[in-house]
């Protein structure tokens, strides 16, 4: 069905949740899995030690965040390829999934409030529009 699953990873509740959920579906369909974190850079930075700085700590954050999944992964039986990509979120995971060619991506959802979500719009929403491949958000 699924030969290559990838996981968005924000270290969230909800993408937590999508991470349960694609170890499971990459077991029933002997899937590879791969997980996606991305260290998200400042729209209009104003120097470059400022982006310097956002990747410091964007790796920093996310560190806990790809250990718990890889011993998560493991716990399960499952090898998972890790991708820690500095970048915007959206862009960063469509490029990985064309890479990759993924056929199946599993995001989790995130709420907003509907004002936010007309102004703001939201990445889960964005990765349902422009993913190449069927979007699975978990609840």
């Amino acid at each position: 069905m699924y030969k290559r699953i990838l996981v968005a990873n924000d270290g969230s509740p909800g993408a937590a949740k999508a991470l349960a959920a694609a170890i499971e579906l990459a077991q029933r369909t002997d899937a590879e899995l791969h997980m996606i974190a991305v260290e998200e850079l400042p729209r209009f930075p104003a120097s470059i030690d400022e982006v310097d700085e956002e990747q410091r700590e964007a790796g920093d954050r996310l560190a806990p965040v790809v250990a718990a999944a890889r011993a998560q992964a493991q716990q399960a039986g499952l090898p998972i390829e890790m991708h820690l990509i500095p970048g915007h979120v959206v862009d960063a995971v469509l490029g990985l999934i064309n890479k990759r060619e993924v056929d199946l991506l599993v995001v989790g959802f995130m709420g907003h409030s509907a004002l936010y979500e007309r102004i703001i719009g939201g990445t889960t929403d964005r990765l349902v529009r422009l993913a190449p491949c069927a979007v699975l958000v978990i609840k």
